[in-house]
């Protein structure tokens, strides 16, 4: 029985793809001056995209294909809104655009499936996580990785605020005594609390609930990224208390998030996950080793890319930043080398990873410095 694709791979990934694919990357940025370049860049790649579909297809298919991309060339509050990197797809069925938090390679293809590889390297990046910051009142999302940190929109699911789950405003109700002890001119003291306490922290609590409910649902659920919780600490052990969130880390950041600048939260939550990364690519490795001892990995592309295709592989360490010219013929069984300038050729690490989370592996990008392989890539079989 062929297995589920992995966490965090695109679903419609899984389902097919119907070409032509168009898949255009490019490094954008943050900050003027550079920005301002972003746009020409991206209308010489559609230039580039335009020129290779109007050799195969009719003109109407083209600007049909074509009509979203130049509609986003034209998109002000886009352009004044990007990260590091930009990659959009589309065909017939899909128009994706995503918005990337570390640069990639400038690249427009026209080719029989996407090119998807630079994207699925960043999602498979071990070193990202996401920030859950929250108050009796909000809610905030951050996502990021070693270098940045970005507030990121909830899905509509999300409560936002705790106006969104208490609409109804409760009239404050007599103070509440109470008399303790007796004397000659009766009781000696008194306290009370307000019923609208009880009512604040309920509430509270339910916000906090929803909250959980949501963020597993819609963004831990599909990331698999880890979840650090970003609360004062009154607030941390309520939220832990109601969460049923397993992506919950033990680490969390105690003050009031909203407080504190995306710099700040960023230099703070890496401190706390740079050791766990750390331990994770250690761990990851002495695996490797142990496995490969007992016949049960290798680094070797070949023997790795029908381990692959036969749904063997249960973890792929794949290396940041390297390249190997070629792709994987999943129908014929084998590897065609080849040049990466050529748009039919991807790259065959990148192949071999997209082939092992479609089957349900895990891929780990692992910095070339602790690698435990020179080819790029090392295998844990599951048999």
């Amino acid at each position: 029985m062929p297995q589920a694709p992995s966490p965090g791979y695109p679903v419609w990934l899984a389902e097919g793809q119907t070409p032509p694919c168009i898949s255009l990357y490019q490094p954008t940025h943050r900050t003027v001056p550079d920005r301002r370049q972003d746009p020409i860049r991206y209308g010489n790649l559609l230039k580039q995209i335009e020129e290779s579909l109007r050799r195969g297809h009719a003109a109407a298919d083209v600007d049909r294909l074509l009509e979203p991309l130049r509609a986003l060339a034209g998109d002000r509050d886009f352009w004044g809104n990007t990260l590091d990197g930009l990659a959009v797809l589309r065909n017939a069925q899909l128009f994706q655009v995503h918005r990337l938090q570390r640069p990639v390679p400038e690249r427009a293809v026209v080719a029989d499936s996407f090119h998807v590889k630079p994207m699925l390297r960043i999602l498979q990046s071990a070193d990202r996580y996401q920030i859950l910051a929250i108050d009796r009142q909000r809610m905030r999302l951050f996502e990021g990785n070693r270098d940045v940190l970005d507030e990121i929109e909830p899905a509509p699911e999300v409560p936002r605020t705790i106006d969104a789950i208490v609409t109804a405003k409760v009239h404050e109700p007599p103070y509440m005594m109470a008399a303790s002890g007796t004397g000659p001119s009766g009781p000696g003291y008194f306290h009370g609390h307000h019923a609208m306490d009880d009512k604040v922290d309920g509430d509270m609590e339910k916000f906090f609930r929803e909250v959980d409910r949501a963020i597993i649902e819609h963004h831990s659920k599909p990331s698999g990224l880890p979840l650090m919780l970003a609360a004062l600490p009154e607030h941390q052990p309520v939220f832990r208390r109601i969460s049923h969130n397993s992506a919950l880390m033990e680490q969390a950041i105690d003050g009031n998030p909203h407080a504190m600048s995306t710099d700040e939260l960023r230099g703070r939550a890496w401190r706390l996950v740079e050791p766990l990364y750390l331990r994770l690519l250690d761990e990851h490795v002495d695996r490797y080793n142990l496995e490969r001892s007992r016949g049960l990995g290798s680094d070797d592309l070949h023997e790795v890319a029908q381990a692959t295709l036969d749904g063997r592989v249960d973890t792929l360490l794949l290396e940041a930043e390297r390249q190997a010219p070629g792709r994987l013929d999943e129908a014929q069984r084998r590897i065609l080398h080849g040049d990466l300038a050529d748009p039919l050729v991807d790259d065959l690490l990148d192949d071999i990873c997209e082939a092992a989370l479609r089957r349900g592996g895990r891929v780990v990008v692992v910095p070339a410095q602790r690698m435990p392989s020179h080819s790029g890539l090392a295998a844990i079989y599951r048999y």
